[in-house]
């Protein structure tokens, strides 16, 4: 079947995402990604299930939702990418959007009073690390997906090999739907020991250096890890690298050249509360000592 463009389907995209930051070495706080306009609607058509413009559960997808999901993986699985899977809180911070969509009849990324795609990212509980929305108004999602994969930012967003979740939500309203679908790229939850431990493990390394894991030292690099400048505590460190990720697999490339250079032969880590972001992210502090 050829499907044509839709001359009334209308599309729009946003993404925003976490940057690492380093500080006394360092690269600034967090940024937001340029603003790609995306697309998002689909449906089988005119009469496919969707939600109407009503409050809805979105523990279960409905039949325009699993459509959308499913062609978005089948795109992904083409080209060698990873499948999404779907996330309820996401789902639910879209459905909460399509909804403001269908009432105002229109599409947006935010209406009046409305928080914008990170905050309502956040309140429903999404830890992310980068969030991407998809808005669509169309009578069929087969016409709006077509649109989405011939249009270079709408389809390099459905194709963004970093992101693993999305939630869906089709609310129809007369003969026309609206859609969202929410991407994100989501971060493991880790208490402070854990990401200590993590990044301990990484510095500890045969051929790298010994780790001081004392309360007090701890203690102090946690309170370090949570200051802008400076270091806690009475032994004063010879270098201090803080950093944001949302990762816990590697280390920077400055960290790792200083840890090479035969200079330091200690190292404490500590982990602290993120500071006030929607983004999600691991806060960390390594001190180095002769």
């Amino acid at each position: 079947m050829t499907v044509s463009p839709c001359v009334i389907c209308r599309t729009f995209g946003l993404k925003s995402a976490m940057r690492s930051r380093w500080i006394e070495i360092a690269l600034g706080a967090f940024t937001a990604r340029p603003a790609l306009w995306l697309l998002p609607l689909l449906c089988l058509g005119p009469s496919c299930t969707a939600q109407r413009s009503v409050p809805n559960s979105t523990a279960t997808a409905t039949v325009a939702e699993q459509f959308l999901l499913a062609a978005a993986n089948q795109e992904r699985v083409t080209l060698g990418l990873s499948q999404l899977h779907r996330d309820s809180r996401l789902a639910q911070a879209a459905a909460s959007h399509a909804r403001e969509m269908a009432a105002h009849a229109t599409i947006s990324h935010q209406f009046p009073g409305e928080p914008e795609l990170t905050a309502r990212g956040a309140a429903a509980g999404v830890p992310f690390s980068a969030i991407s929305e998809n808005v669509g108004e169309a009578p069929s999602t087969i016409q709006l997906h077509y649109l989405w994969m011939h249009s270079e930012h709408h389809r390099d967003n459905l194709l963004d090999p970093s992101i693993d979740a999305a939630g869906i939500s089709v609310v129809a309203r007369g003969n026309e739907l609206f859609a969202v679908e929410d991407f994100a790229k989501t971060v493991r939850s880790a208490s402070l020991e854990q990401q200590e431990s993590a990044i301990a493990a990484l510095i500890a390394q045969p051929g790298r250096l010994d780790l001081d894991l004392s309360p007090i030292t701890t203690s102090a690099a946690r309170q370090t890890c949570a200051m802008d400048t400076g270091y806690a505590g009475s032994r004063k460190p010879w270098f201090i690298m803080r950093f944001t990720s949302d990762s816990l697999t590697q280390l920077p490339g400055e960290l790792k050249s200083r840890i090479a250079s035969g200079r330091y032969h200690q190292a404490a880590v500590g982990a602290c509360s993120p500071h006030d972001s929607p983004f999600t992210s691991y806060n960390i502090a390594v001190l180095l000592y002769p």
